[in-house]
């Protein structure tokens, strides 16, 4: 029904423009069966074109018509993706700001509880040498004290000897040392 109606279309059309032809100057009779014989000439050709391959024309274009389609609508699919990773984009890059910060704050963090990690380590191992030094300086005091103490008991045993010697008399030396014999023995 519609080839009907476009070849209608076609031949009102054509009329017209030798109706409106006719109508300027006198044209003859033979002229317009001339022409008229064209306008039907031109209809049947079309006619027998649109019979033997219009199918395959219609095919054509409406096979046009679906790619066109198709690629309209993975147009709008790629648009779509496209914007979608544009706004992923940006929230990683407004993202950046904030994960740079942080990551900044994380290291600050890290580094001042490595400081105060370090800082009392220090003072432990301050406070252990000074321990050991005490230690240190205390058994060598007391074996300072002890070597002066020896030094000091010989010297006296020394001085006491001498005193002995010089004050105590044969008789006395032999009576001191049977005293001696006899508490040991007794003992």
């Amino acid at each position: 029904m519609k080839r009907v109606h476009v070849i209608l279309a076609v031949a009102v059309c054509m009329l017209a423009g030798t109706a409106a032809h006719a109508s300027e100057g006198g044209v003859s009779s033979d002229q317009l069966w001339n022409y008229l014989w064209r306008v039907v000439n031109f209809i049947v050709v079309v006619a027998i074109i649109w019979k033997l391959a219009g199918s395959k024309i219609k095919d054509l274009l409406s096979g046009r018509q679906q790619e066109i389609k198709q690629n309209l609508d993975d147009l709008q699919t790629r648009q779509a993706d496209a914007e979608k990773k544009l706004r992923d984009v940006e929230k990683s890059i407004a993202n950046l700001e904030q994960e740079k910060k942080a990551i900044l704050e994380e290291a600050r963090s890290q580094g001042e509880a490595l400081k105060v990690a370090i800082e009392e380590k220090a003072i432990s191992d301050a406070d252990l040498i000074r321990e050991q030094a005490k230690k240190t300086a205390a058994n060598e005091a007391l074996g300072a004290v002890e070597s002066i103490r020896a030094e000091v008991a010989e010297m006296v045993v020394q001085a006491a000897e001498k005193i002995v010697q010089e004050k105590l008399s044969d008789a006395d030396h032999d009576k001191l040392v049977d005293e001696y014999l006899t508490k040991v023995v007794l003992n």
